[in-house]
């Protein structure tokens, strides 16, 4: 998913999709552990959107430090 796309999420959805893709990301480890993943760069994938996500979330955590 695009940065832009995420920044109009709320904090809610955003922490939802952080809970997700952390899940995904443990299923996929498994996965490639057992030798069963067909595609190994999916880990490399769902590694950097949650990145994404822990960034845009940290963003808005500076943005409320500042306000306050």
């Amino acid at each position: 998913m695009k940065p832009n796309d995420l920044r109009d999420k709320s904090n809610e959805d955003l922490t939802q999709e952080l809970v997700s893709l952390k899940e995904e990301l443990f299923k996929l480890r498994f996965q490639h552990a057992t030798r069963r993943l067909e595609n190994p760069l999916q880990l490399r994938i769902v590694r950097r959107e949650i990145a994404r996500v822990k960034t845009i979330i940290r963003e808005r955590e500076i943005q409320a430090e500042k306000k306050a």
